[in-house]
């Protein structure tokens, strides 16, 4: 304001001078004073000086005077020009002068000087990614000019970080430098001492005699009223927040309030609290409150009700006379569970409905509440709007939204749609949120669903090395496939394949040249025909095993083996080898093909699917080693009936929800009507006829397979980003007709990975168990007719979108039994470990895990531990 007044001062006439330069022709320069009364002249000039790289129409413009007007000097309107230009930021230095007066014409000049503008930032005692978020957070930008109050705002956004943080002590000092080198520029030095970050070593609470310590600050196996401030050093607080912030003590105080609210202490309040260092690295804390009187419900009235009767609604709201007040169960049975009061309403068209409970007695401790409902006009849905989607056609979206135009507004409808649009996984899960517009007037509701896509097709390529040389693997997963844009030349392809209707197509090779070599092809739609959820399948695979002869066992090759390995020899001595030591007079040869039907139902809920298949398969062995049948072929033509339950709200990390899987796989009882003697049939493989015994009596192969699976994910803390507990059950039993033609095929392999290197297609299903080698719950002559596996698994969310990230930590059991008979679910074999999974567009799932299985199994050297070892997921969920 210095320079404002100075400003004045030169404007102002020394007094008694007015009449003589007015009497003058010209006077330049005059000099003024204050005391003078004011003269009236004609502004007739202004220029402005000082700054460069600015028109001059622009600078004089921000003084909002015109030529031509009529100025009093001294007087407002010079006085407002200076504080225009100083209200514009840029100047650091603003003055006014008369430059000249012509009789009754004045002439003014503006002296400018501009603020020094950043030419570089330094950040002093921060780590990188803390760098990084100042950048974003304090808006200081090289170039930019700079200001006190740009300052003094930087200051307070780096101290609010640092407090977030817990590092109350934080201190920040900004300082400008000049730059030698550039003119009018200046260096920013940002320099944060953080201290020490501060934790939480004592909450003292006074007046808690009715709830008592537990209560409100909780134990190991139960919440307390603070859900962010925690004493560290407790066993009971390991794996809870210790960290102070002031906001987040501000959050749990109404915490705490809330929680004597929730025991029916309505009066309760905080008298006061204070904060205090401890030492360096703690703080402590004291909290004075008042707990009041613990009240309980009396009667419960209703009030504006039609549509519901009084009887109903009670029953809803299962609150009894003489509950406790319970003011976080009352909200939930008003308007949070499922079978909620407001969901009543609001599932059925009642958009506009309103409920307060209102307190219209309090005797005592006794409390009568009246509940007043309005229940307004039944709302439709008017539009339907789908925003962000140009890669799947919209019919096909619009398929999966339970909310149409013309239906009553259902709020469950709506829930349902959010996870049918997730569980397509063209979009990211965690941005689907309906923009619900209700138009009260019209009783109509618009609802736009604002999507954000993402790929999820897959493209796979991979190589690698093994015992007996290189693995190759090649796989593409559309799954945004269009047949009918593959036939029909007109239609829209959106791009160059044929794409657009939401339906999967798989192709995958895998090869390890004349040793392994497999190919598959899977097509499958949800909705065959485009208009009813029926699902549809094809697939068709062949595979080719070839065995490894037995001198590949032999000291002198895994000598050469060991050196290649280790970089001794060459490839091509390597190479030879390998192709020395394949038996091609040892295989197993599989083909495939499978058509499948499913039927989404509508009971006992639409969350349940029946689903039919038929299945062939055609074994093909010679001299091979690994099955109860080892030459010859084999005919499987089997019926799979599954039904299916799946709730599950995110297809990459479910938190709540179920899925359960019932199935059934029969074939022909082939044993029944052909009249063969299967009691002495290809039982002595010393006998000249025992191969030839084997095709006769495996010729078609029978069985009955029953399978359950079942998980279930319950969130342990709230939020996005939380904890969820994953439970699983498994069983699987593999039965027979006959007890003297067991099923050589469709055995379970338990143990490790659930990838056992070239199973894909294989006659044995894979059945993962961490902590253990691959195979070594069911060791070779000891195929699994039986096994169970259960598990717990605790997963926190790093990363979640398009790319998700997630760590788990799990205990597991089970085991598999060679004879259904053995079949018992409390024999287990147990384990526990460690792992992460991470989910990318592109490639799918890909998850490590280390594990160590506490218990005995059947290993090279005998009975020993699993012990300790790491497992590789690709492309599926353990």
């Amino acid at each position: 304001m210095n320079n404002i007044y100075k400003a004045i001062i030169f404007l102002i006439f020394f007094v008694g001078t007015s009449q003589q330069l007015k009497a003058q022709q010209t006077v330049v320069k005059p000099s003024v004073t204050y005391a003078s009364n004011p003269e009236t002249y004609r502004l007739a000039g202004l220029i402005a000086s000082g700054v460069e790289g600015y028109e001059d129409y622009v600078l004089t413009g921000i003084s909002g005077l015109v030529i031509g007007q009529t100025i009093e000097i001294p007087g407002t309107a010079i006085t407002d020009a200076v504080k225009r230009y100083w209200k514009h930021g840029l100047f650091s230095d603003v003055a006014i002068t008369i430059d000249s007066i012509i009789g009754e014409n004045i002439y003014l000049q503006v002296h400018l000087k501009t603020r020094p503008r950043v030419s570089s930032i330094n950040y002093i005692g921060l780590k990188k990614n803390e760098m990084n978020d100042m950048e974003k957070k304090l808006g200081l930008l090289k170039g930019g000019q700079i200001t006190p109050n740009m300052i003094a705002r930087a200051k307070k956004i780096a101290k609010k970080y640092f407090d977030d943080k817990g590092y109350k002590d934080a201190d920040i000092d900004i300082r400008q430098c000049e730059d030698v080198t550039n003119k009018n520029q200046v260096i920013l030095d940002i320099e944060i001492d953080k201290k020490q970050k501060k934790r939480i070593r004592q909450i003292i609470i006074d007046g808690d005699k009715q709830l008592g310590d537990k209560k409100i600050k909780g134990t190991f196996l139960t919440k307390g009223a603070f859900k962010k401030t925690h004493e560290a050093g407790k066993l009971a607080n390991i794996l809870k927040s210790k960290k102070y912030t002031p906001e987040r003590w501000a959050e749990d105080k109404k915490n705490l309030i809330n929680k004597y609210n929730e025991y029916g202490f309505r009066d309760a309040t905080i008298i006061r609290d204070s904060i205090w260092n401890a030492d360096d690295k703690h703080v402590s804390i004291y909290i004075k409150v008042d707990e009041g009187k613990k009240y309980y419900i009396r009667n419960i009235t209703w009030v504006g009700n039609t549509v519901y009767s009084t009887d109903y609604l009670s029953r809803l709201l299962n609150i009894n006379k003489g509950d406790v007040y319970n003011q976080k169960y009352l909200d939930k049975r008003l308007r949070e569970d499922e079978d909620a009061v407001g969901n009543a309403y609001w599932n059925n068209g009642y958009m506009f409905y309103n409920l307060q409970p209102t307190e219209v007695n309090i005797v005592g401790d006794s409390i009568d509440l009246e509940m007043r409902i309005f229940e307004g006009q039944q709302a439709h849905v008017n539009h339907v709007r789908i925003n962000g989607n140009d890669r799947i056609y919209e019919n096909v979206v619009r398929r999966e939204i339970r909310t149409k135009p013309g239906d009553l507004f259902s709020k469950e409808a709506l829930q349902r749609s959010v996870r049918e649009l997730a569980s397509m996984g063209h979009f990211d899960p965690e941005a689907i949120e309906p923009d619900i517009r209700p138009d009260y007037e019209n009783g109509t509701v618009d609802i736009n669903w604002n999507l954000k896509q993402k790929s999820n097709d897959q493209v796979e390529f991979s190589l690698g090395w093994g015992q007996t040389g290189l693995l190759g693997r090649v796989g593409l997963k559309l799954n945004n496939f269009s047949m009918a844009n593959l036939f029909n030349k007109n239609r829209d392809r959106r791009g160059i394949l044929p794409v657009g209707d939401g339906e999967v197509l798989s192709l995958g090779l895998q090869t390890n040249a004349r040793y392994y070599q497999s190919y598959n092809a899977q097509y499958s739609t949800n909705w065959l025909g485009g208009k009813r959820p029926v699902q549809f399948s094809v697939g068709i695979y062949f595979s080719k095993q070839t065995n490894v002869a037995s001198n590949y066992y032999n000291r002198g090759y895994m000598q050469n083996y060991y050196n290649y390995q280790y970089g001794y020899g060459s490839y091509g001595n390597y190479y030879n080898n390998y192709e020395n030591y394949l038996d091609p007079n040892s295989y197993v040869k599989l083909f495939g093909a499978n058509v499948g039907w499913g039927k989404r139902l509508s009971w006992p809920d639409d969350y349940f699917t029946l689903s039919l298949m038929i299945s062939y398969q055609r074994y093909m062995l010679k001299n091979w080693s690994y099955f109860i049948m080892s030459n010859g072929s084999a005919n499987n033509l089997n019926l799979n009936i599954s039904l299916n339950r799946t709730s599950t709200d995110n297809q990459l990390f479910p938190r709540r929800g179920s899925e359960f899987t019932t199935s059934l796989t029969i074939t022909p009882p082939w044993s029944s009507w052909d009249g063969k003697d299967y009691r002495n049939l290809a039982n002595d493989p010393n006998s000249p006829n025992y191969s030839r015994e084997q095709q006769e009596k495996y010729k078609w192969v029978e069985y009955h397979k029953w399978k359950f699976k079942a998980r279930m994910f319950t969130p342990l803390t709230n939020g996005t980003k939380c904890f969820v507990l994953m439970t699983r059950v498994e069983l699987g039993l593999l039965g027979n007709y006959n007890k003297y033609k067991k099923s050589p095929f469709e055995t379970y392999y338990v143990g490790g990975d659930g990838m056992s290197g070239y199973t894909a297609n294989y006659p044995t299903e894979t059945i993962g168990l961490r902590g253990y080698e691959n195979g070594s719950l069911t060791p070779r002559g000891q195929e699994g007719y039986a096994y169970d596996r259960f598990t717990l698994e605790l997963r926190y969310p790093f990363l979640l979108g398009n790319t998700t990230v997630y760590g788990l930590g799990f205990v597991e059991a089970g085991n598999a039994w060679s004879s259904v008979k053995d079949f018992n679910p409390f024999d287990m074999k147990r384990s526990a470990g460690v792992g992460v999974r991470i989910y990318l567009p592109m490639i799918g799932l890909i998850g490590f895990d280390w594990a160590y299985g506490f218990d005995k199994v059947l290993g090279e050297n005998g009975f020993e531990k699993g012990g300790s070892k790491f497992h590789f997921v690709l492309g599926q969920e353990f």
